[in-house]
């Protein structure tokens, strides 16, 4: 009987080792799958982190965004009533500009026909002053020939 337990006891420290190695490689196993774990929520903690930063710094940039965009719009309307406005006085300017080039037309015939009237006027007295001095001498010559 001491035989049997001692085999028996052989046999219950060799399984025992054995469960010892398998308990141990389990966990090995688990242990390094904790690790992995760890470092992977560490790495998914940063990351959301890195996403958190990332969003806030997108809705600052679309804030300024929108607020630049309002800004632009109002600018811009500012900008088209500006030009209506200038497009009106072009208009208006355009407008007093033909009627000033129409008068500066009549006036300039009116002064052609002036010109033309001043020169005939001209040559009337020319020839007036020429047949008053065809006169004159001609009555000079007429008072020599009496004396």
């Amino acid at each position: 009987m001491k035989r049997f337990f001692t085999i028996a006891n052989f046999v219950g420290v060799v399984v025992l080792c054995a469960l010892s190695a398998v308990q141990w490689q389990t966990n090995s196993r688990l242990e390094a799958s904790v690790r992995q774990l760890d470092q992977l929520r560490i790495e998914q903690t940063a990351s959301i982190a890195q996403q958190q930063r990332t969003i806030a710094q997108n809705d600052a940039d679309l804030d300024d965004l929108r607020q630049r965009l309002s800004m632009s719009e109002s600018d811009l309307k500012t900008a088209l009533d500006e030009r209506n406005r200038f497009a009106a006085e072009d208009s208006a300017l355009k407008s007093a500009l033909d009627q000033w080039m129409a008068a500066v037309k009549q006036r300039d015939a009116a002064l052609k026909q002036y010109g033309d009237l001043i020169q005939k006027l001209a040559a009337d007295r020319n020839d007036a002053i020429a047949k008053f001095n065809d006169l004159a001498s001609k009555y000079n010559a007429l008072v020599d020939q009496q004396r």
